[in-house]
């Protein structure tokens, strides 16, 4: 037996596998049901009481032999890259690419920042919503052109859930349940049945601001645009407000800020005007407070919204609204050193 033993010591010694497969096979060999050294334990018994000692200690390190070189071919194997060489584990280790921030969610952030200073809080609701929260509260006529199919999203099995075209329903939603004084910006995904293009997509993001409180002016409104406009981009920037007009809001404005991209002497962005319009303003029309419970004799408020996409446009000098959803990391690698 002790022949059986050093001859078995031997074999393992001198052992090698290209794969695990041979591993497992050779393992099966020594230490399975079957194998030699499971039929040595069985012989045991036959071995005279003198030689017990010797014969058992000679089998527990054949033993140990066996599995210790299992192990150790097995670790090399699993060690091997997809070519079939032997890593290095002592050369450095590659570096993994760090993600980055989308640039959408930067400048989301980094508005939101601004006007948290200002006293803002940030509320948020549904994207699926009922006509009443995105049109009939916000003081939209029936027969008016934003409830046809050509811009809103309706749900066809019911044709009173929409998906939200703005985000002026979370506005809504707040009204309804809390009390002035009320000062939240309401960042979210919108939807509108728009042609795909270079300044215009189905889906981008609004983040739209209100603030209701007691004697609360224009001028206040022009003020707190002014500063947020300057706080993002720059203090040398202008903006102007132009007269317009929205349901939700009268007296109401448009207001355009001058071209960062070309610094005001005229762009494709900017149609060569020098500026650019990033928001719809206004004071909140008495209606939608009465709607949404509040008392417009007592109360007065400011209202206003902007495209996301836009104003990054504006900030990191974007010409095509296309890229954002896009996922090209080319483009997403750019904003690295914004995070």
């Amino acid at each position: 037996m002790l022949e059986t033993i050093q001859q078995l010591l031997n074999e393992v010694e001198a052992f090698k596998a290209d794969n695990l497969q041979q591993v497992e096979e050779f393992r099966i060999k020594l230490l399975g049901k079957k194998g030699s050294i499971t039929q040595l334990f069985a012989e045991f018994k036959n071995v005279p009481v003198e030689q017990k000692k010797e014969i058992g200690q000679k089998i527990n390190v054949l033993k140990d032999a066996v599995q210790d070189k299992i192990s150790s071919i097995k670790e090399v194997l699993e060690n091997k890259d997809e070519e079939g060489e032997k890593v290095d584990i002592t050369r450095p280790g590659t570096q993994n690419e760090i993600g980055t921030r989308h640039p959408i969610s930067l400048v989301k952030n980094e508005m939101i920042s601004i006007f948290k200073k200002l006293g803002f809080s940030v509320a948020e609701g549904p994207e699926i919503e009922d006509d009443w929260h995105v049109f009939g509260a916000l003081n939209f006529p029936p027969e008016h052109p934003a409830r046809d199919m050509q811009d809103t999203f309706f749900i066809e099995k019911n044709p009173d859930i929409l998906l939200r075209t703005h985000t002026s329903s979370i506005q809504v939603r707040t009204m309804q349940t809390q009390k002035p004084p009320i000062r939240v910006v309401c960042p979210g995904r919108v939807f509108r049945n728009e042609a795909i293009s270079a300044r215009a997509h189905c889906i981008f993001h609004q983040i739209e601001g209100l603030y209701i409180d007691e004697n609360v002016s224009f001028a206040d409104l022009k003020q707190t645009l002014l500063y947020f406009a300057k706080e993002l981009f720059g203090e040398n920037v202008k903006i102007r407000l132009r007269p317009s007009y929205f349901p939700f809001t009268e007296p109401s404005a448009e207001m355009d800020v001058s071209c960062t991209i070309c610094g005001g002497k005229g762009c494709n962005v900017c149609k060569h005007t020098g500026w650019l319009e990033i928001m719809g303003c206004g004071m909140v029309d008495p209606n939608v407070l009465e709607a949404c419970g509040i008392d417009s004799k007592k109360y007065s408020g400011y209202a206003f919204g902007m495209g996301l996409e836009r104003i990054a446009m504006l900030k990191y000098e974007i010409r095509d609204l296309r890229l954002y959803f896009e996922n090209d990391v080319r483009f997403l690698k750019q904003f690295k050193s914004a995070l």
